[in-house]
């Protein structure tokens, strides 16, 4: 949205998360990166969902979710498309902390917020 002060300012384009994707279904997510990595998430497998935040915004991306599956841990940035859909299906996680969401959400510095962890 503010890609064109981001460039008067600076004379470098707006950093920006546009081939990283999320796509999931009933039993796993897949994200894939800007570089064209993948991971694959069994649903099963997850243990720990964080949002971690930076200072970086608004010229870049400054909120990750972080989950956590088999002891290995997958960031992905809160640009990546269909990160939108991926709340809606993590708010279905028994436990889910929707208050966590809100602070995180609303937080300018570095933090980490944890919105589920399986007991």
């Amino acid at each position: 949205m503010f890609a064109f002060i981001k460039k008067a300012l600076t004379g470098t384009p707006w950093p920006s998360p546009a081939h990283a994707e999320v796509t999931f279904d009933d039993h796993e997510l897949v994200h894939t990166t800007t570089s064209g990595t993948t991971a694959t998430i069994p649903w099963a497998d997850l243990t720990r969902v964080q949002i971690v935040t930076t200072n970086a915004g608004p010229f870049a991306c400054d909120l990750f979710w972080r989950l956590t599956a088999n002891g290995t841990e997958h960031t992905i940035a809160s640009e990546a498309h269909g990160t939108d859909l991926l709340l809606e299906r993590l708010q279905a996680l028994p436990g889910f902390n929707n208050e966590a969401v809100i602070e995180a959400m609303g937080s300018t510095h570095h933090a980490t917020f944890e919105v589920w962890a399986r007991s």
